[in-house]
């Protein structure tokens, strides 16, 4: 099983949470009832895009180029098709 980068967004602000995992269903379900942190603020969440890596590297990797943008629309051309991880 490989893992995912996904991206949720809040359905309450406009807010993007970025992060990896095995079961990103199971993750949005931890991030909109357990996780105590940023997310818990933002509830509820969707994932808005998720695209699977064939190791746990690949996905990290992916992850940080994301993140490392600090960039709404750059997130925004990753979850409408535009850019390619």
């Amino acid at each position: 099983m490989g893992y995912f980068l996904y991206i949720l967004k809040s359905l309450k602000i406009e807010k993007f949470y970025i992060g990896i995992s095995q079961n990103p269903q199971r993750r949005l379900e931890y991030h909109n009832t357990i996780e105590k942190g940023f997310t818990s603020r933002y509830r509820p969440w969707k994932i808005v895009f998720s695209q699977e890596f064939s190791s746990k590297k690949k996905a990290a990797a992916a992850e940080r180029k994301v993140k490392s943008w600090k960039s709404r629309e750059m997130i925004q051309k990753v979850i409408r098709g535009e850019i390619k991880l």
